[in-house]
């Protein structure tokens, strides 16, 4: 009986115990990513407009057209409002796509859902398009005719 009420050398204690099992929570825990099942919601500022909007538009449309086949499925747009949602959508309409905003579509159509985020950051505009399989990223620096990529273009597929 005295045996079980003794501690052994190598054996943890109640608050050793319990701080390695915290940590080891904390570590699976980390392991853990976003629901890629669903896309972000759009978003766009309102300085990235006119040229420079049409401009990074139109670069990532024809970056998006290599991966998933120009003009081969109807693209729901999940837009903003903002000046690029719209050189966004006026650009895949440019490359074949069709494009709905808010409408239903038929359940034998092919569809893309996209959605897009644009940031400013240290002088220059970050850009990503996301659909569900593949999201594309770049950076421009913007002028006031418009813009220029500075980075290479980021490339992510799921799935």
């Amino acid at each position: 009986m005295l045996n079980l009420l003794r501690r052994s050398a190598n054996s943890l204690g109640p608050v050793r115990c319990f701080a390695a099992t915290t940590a080891l929570a904390v570590l699976v825990s980390g392991c853990q990513s976003m629901d890629t099942d669903v896309l972000a919601s759009s978003a766009a500022p309102p300085e990235v407009s006119g040229p420079a909007a049409g401009a990074i538009a139109g670069d990532m449309v024809s970056r998006l057209a290599e991966q998933i086949g120009q003009g081969k499925a109807t693209v729901v747009l999940k837009q903003d409002g903002s000046p690029f949602g719209q050189a966004l959508e006026a650009a895949l309409k440019g490359w074949g796509y069709a494009v709905v905003t808010d409408q239903k579509t038929d359940g034998d159509a092919a569809t893309v859902p996209l959605a897009y985020v644009i940031v400013t950051y240290e002088g220059q505009v970050l850009a990503r398009l996301s659909t569900s399989n593949i999201e594309l990223g770049r950076a421009y620096t913007v002028t006031t005719s418009g813009a220029t990529p500075t980075s290479a273009l980021s490339l992510m597929r799921r799935g």
